[in-house]
């Protein structure tokens, strides 16, 4: 019995010969029609002929899969991406303690590009936030910009009753919080921890106990420059960080995936995501102290020791961005009442660039 390969070599064959000698006969004359039309032939008939060799049909898919995890990678960069729509509002407040932001209805969405729309980044509701989330183990540590970024988290998985009846919990002063949402089997935990080597010490305590998140988010910095103001040491804490963190990975950022890093653990490592300082709008900050000591200067500066800790995915770190800096920048001094604490609405945005890149990171669909 004739073989499946041998039928297809012998049509392949009768395919790009015939038709060649009968177009060569034709188009001796026309060297280079001749030649596109013997190009054509015998794509056409390697495009017949993969499925018959298992090598060249793994060698397809291989790269079909490389081309779409460089184009989630790509993805990873473009999430902040947003823009907003921050207009008044006829809404009339029947409430003396109203304040003038609420005036004003803030609407965000995703930059329209045809790379972003290539990214499908989508606006999670209940369902899909719980799926994404279901069992996972999400840790949150900082100031109260990471306080808030939890506050928009469960307003997003659990309904507003429940978060109303917790609030009071939550905004406990310089305090930590934790609960477990029973229906998803999720566990959130909440973490005052103003300064990096509060960080620091977190991440150690994680590797020594060997019991891991599933998502971290950090961020900090507010505190220190308030009450320390030297960018200089800032950067030093953020590069301590940075390793520390590094040693919770299996691969090192810096290697790719070529290689373990020395001293690691041999885990799967956790989501990990940096929640960054908001824009300050010096001329509302609500003491003389902070208008003195967290002015642009100072703001910027420790912007830049922030870039060259080399802490962030893009600039060769492990940890991705929550660009809080970017949201708070482009929504204005509208969506804040003292400078440094945004509407809500910014912290929604934030924990949906999370939830994005958590489900680009984690290569799942919804």
């Amino acid at each position: 019995m004739v073989g499946g390969v041998q039928i297809g070599a012998l049509a392949a064959c009768v395919v790009l010969f015939v038709p060649m000698v009968m177009a060569g006969w034709h188009l001796s004359r026309n060297k280079m029609l001749f030649f596109g039309c013997s190009l054509f032939i015998t794509l056409a008939v390697c495009v017949h002929l993969t499925p018959y060799f298992p090598s060249v049909s793994d060698f397809a898919t291989s790269f079909s899969s490389f081309v779409v995890f460089d184009h989630r990678d790509s993805c990873i960069n473009l999430v902040n991406q947003i823009i907003w729509d921050v207009k008044p509002t006829h809404r009339v407040v029947n409430n003396t303690s109203f304040t003038p932001n609420y005036y004003y209805e803030k609407n965000w969405d995703w930059l329209k590009s045809r790379k972003l729309d290539a990214c499908e980044f989508q606006k999670f509701d209940k369902s899909d936030a719980s799926d994404l989330l279901n069992g996972s183990w999400v840790v949150v540590v900082g100031d109260s910009q990471a306080r808030l970024l939890v506050v928009s988290l469960l307003s997003l998985v659990l309904d507003q009753e429940r978060v109303d009846s917790i609030r009071g919990d939550l905004f406990k002063r310089h305090s930590d919080y934790d609960i477990v949402i029973d229906e998803i089997g999720t566990k959130l935990d909440f973490i005052w921890a103003p300064f990096e080597t509060n960080l620091t010490d977190l991440v150690i305590k994680f590797k020594e106990k060997r019991k891991y998140p599933d998502v971290l988010v950090m961020g900090t910095g507010l505190w220190h420059m308030l009450h320390v103001g030297n960018a200089s040491d800032y950067g030093v804490s953020l590069r301590s960080l940075k390793r520390s963190v590094v040693s919770l990975l299996p691969f090192s950022p810096e290697l790719g995936t070529d290689g373990p890093v020395t001293g690691s653990v041999s885990i799967r490592s956790p989501h990990l995501f940096w929640l960054g300082m908001p824009m300050l709008i010096n001329g509302m900050l609500n003491t003389e102290e902070k208008r003195l000591k967290m002015n642009d200067l100072m703001w910027h500066a420790y912007d830049r020791a922030l870039g060259d800790s080399k802490l962030l995915r893009q600039t060769g770190g492990p940890l991705v961005l929550l660009d809080i800096q970017s949201l708070t920048w482009n929504c204005g001094p509208r969506c804040t009442l003292d400078g440094m604490h945004y509407d809500a609405a910014v912290y929604d945005a934030a924990v949906h660039i999370m939830l994005n890149a958590l489900l680009i990171e984690s290569h799942q669909r919804l």
